[in-house]
């Protein structure tokens, strides 16, 4: 059976290489010894009886675009508003290049803040809102000037210098607001929620724009979103949020694809769950027998430390929907099922296929104008590769 095309989102995090150094404007890249890497070791932040960051520590590399990734109230902005020195963490150390700024206020931190309100000034001109920070460190008339022309053509800004906020956009003021504060040359740029006012479309184009600026500049970038989508299109490495805990952190194709918690699999994109018992092993394989006694095969490096009783998971996009009489090669794993659900989305088709035990499978199948999809309520075949199965722990105990 052949390889068939798949398109997620993890994959299209991969294949977005920046602008290589040597092709930026001289002097706009931050050398590297003037950068900022981040650490947190051990650090809560309680409300009363309400922990919002509980125990936690994380190191964040120099030049690095970092996200933290979660619902509300499962402590990412809290950690950002003490990393950013607006709140003082109950215990545990903040270290900013090294040093311990736990109890130091945002203005002795190397540090700029982007909110999703731009909070611009309304009455003065783009040009004199970048401006302001510059003019209130008493930067010499000259070198504003400059500076402001500078990384107004960085946010792609040059022409617009003379325009009010009111005139502008919604991609536009957010433009003004990262450039005002990237203008400051800060070591780290904190940004909480920054897109969430735009449109979708407008999000989508920023979402790259935000990542070739950065790749520029290559200032450290503190990103928090609780969009699984940006967090994986745009950052190095990111990590999920649950209950004031990171679940997982990692680059974000490792951790779409081999999600650690049951939690991970399901916020990072949609997942399917089984339950399974190792039966057997095979060189780097394990046969597991499922609920009903059908039996797949599994990665045994996948499953390293999780036991013999296995929570099983493999995306929507992994799955391949074939004819009962196609016949499926070897190192494939398939169940039998019948479509309960068809919906085209326009890029493919989503299918909810069910098995004979009740099991949903949730599979999604790029429109590649080929032969017509499945019948509702039709026999088939789903199958997906046997290292695409992944395993985690579970949220609970089947």
């Amino acid at each position: 059976m052949p390889d068939r095309p798949e398109t997620t989102m993890a994959a299209q995090a991969t294949a977005r290489p920046g602008p290589s150094s040597a092709s930026l404007p001289e002097g706009q890249r931050m050398p590297d010894s003037q950068r900022m890497d981040v650490r947190l070791s051990n650090v809560t932040k309680s409300y009363g009886t309400v922990t919002a960051v509980d125990d936690l520590s994380l190191v964040i590399e120099s030049g690095e675009f970092f996200s933290l990734l979660g619902s509300s109230g499962c402590g990412k902005t809290t950690t950002l508003s003490m990393v950013g020195g607006f709140q003082e963490p109950t215990s545990g150390q903040i270290y900013l290049g090294g040093t311990d700024v736990s109890r130091l206020p945002p203005y002795k931190r190397d540090v700029n803040t982007v909110f999703q309100s731009y909070a611009l000034f309304p009455h003065l001109t783009v040009a004199e809102n970048v401006a302001f920070g510059l003019k209130r460190k008493k930067v010499a008339k000259s070198e504003i000037a400059g500076r402001v022309a500078e990384i107004l053509r960085l946010v792609d800004l040059n022409g617009f210098e003379d325009r009010k906020p009111a005139l502008l956009s919604g991609g536009q003021q957010q433009r003004v607001a990262l450039a005002r504060a990237l203008v400051n040359r800060p070591k780290l740029l904190l940004l909480d929620e920054p897109l969430g006012a735009l449109d979708l479309k407008l999000r989508k184009q920023m979402q790259i724009e935000l990542k070739r600026i950065q790749s520029e500049v290559g200032i450290t970038f503190l990103y928090v979103t609780h969009d699984q989508e940006e967090a994986i299109v745009m950052s190095d490495r990111l990590a999920v949020m649950s209950n004031g805990k990171i679940e997982q952190v990692g680059p974000p194709d490792q951790v779409y694809d081999r999600p650690a918690t049951e939690f991970v699999a399901g916020f990072l994109g949609a997942s399917n769950m089984m339950w399974g018992e190792v039966h057997a092993e095979s060189g780097a394989m394990l046969a597991v027998r499922l609920e009903d006694g059908v039996e797949i095969a599994v990665p045994k490096s996948a499953a390293e430390g999780h036991g013999k009783r296995l929570r099983l998971g493999v995306r929507p996009e992994k799955i391949a929907v074939l004819p009962m009489s196609e016949p499926v090669g070897e190192g494939w794993n398939v169940l039998s099922g019948a479509i309960t659900l068809n919906v085209y989305t326009g890029i493919g088709h989503q299918y909810t296929v069910r098995d004979p035990v009740g099991r949903d499978f949730a599979v999604y199948v790029q429109n590649t104008q080929a032969a017509r999809g499945p019948a509702l309520g039709e026999a088939v075949q789903i199958a997906w590769r046997a290292e695409h199965t992944f395993v985690v722990t579970p949220s609970q105990q089947g």
